[in-house]
């Protein structure tokens, strides 16, 4: 029998709470064995990162100490070059074998799975768990997916779950301006980022 296992790629700039409720509810809907968080390298959809890898590593692995069947990969971090999907789900596969994977991202980063990297070869590597975001029309998305799925196969499934309206943006705006973010990220995180400095009070790049 095949393993279930999901797959939670990020930035994690900081990882927040909302990372964390999506991936438990995920967990428990699909009954996964394990998810693994996988924060990125050198993403290619995403520039100037303000937290330095080891960082967001560290802060992760604090993040997920809590839940047995939460896990960290540095898989991505220690690629050289871009952080290709493809490439992170090929080597992985690699790794566990007989395991079934199940990619966990938001519906606005599937809707954009046509500029991926190859992804035709994506879609056939894993399923596509597309948690809701707040403000996006559902109906909107189920017709893009649906034309995703015509064009490149694959299997995508939209998931409601009870986003919290967190974002790692504000979350470093609020670090930036001496705003508290108690609650909206782990305290071990929030604990973190403040004895290493991390989106420093007056920062303008934030």
């Amino acid at each position: 029998m095949k393993r279930k296992v999901g797959i939670m790629g990020g930035s994690f700039d900081p990882i927040h709470i909302g990372h964390l409720a999506v991936a438990n509810e995920v967990l428990n809907i699909y009954e996964l064995d394990e998810i693994i968080f996988v924060p990125t390298g050198d993403p290619p959809h995403k520039e100037g990162l303000r937290a330095d890898a080891c960082h967001r590593l560290m802060m992760v692995t604090m993040a997920v100490l809590s839940n047995d069947r939460f896990s960290v990969s540095d898989i991505e971090i220690k690629s050289s070059g871009k952080s290709y999907t493809l490439n992170t789900l090929t080597e992985l596969h690699k790794i566990y074998k007989n395991t079934e994977f199940y990619f966990i991202t938001g519906t606005d980063a599937v809707i954009d799975l046509p500029n991926w990297h190859e992804p035709g070869e994506v879609l056939k590597l894993c399923r596509f768990i597309a948690a809701t975001r707040p403000g996006i029309s559902l109906e909107e998305v189920g017709i893009k997916i649906k034309g995703i799925m015509e064009a490149y196969g694959g299997n995508i499934e939209i998931l409601k779950v009870p986003m919290l309206q967190i974002s790692s943006t504000d979350i470093r705006e609020r670090f930036r301006t001496g705003v508290s973010a108690k609650y909206l990220i782990p305290e071990c995180v929030e604990q973190y980022i403040i004895k290493n400095g991390l989106y420093r009070y007056g920062d303008t790049r934030l």
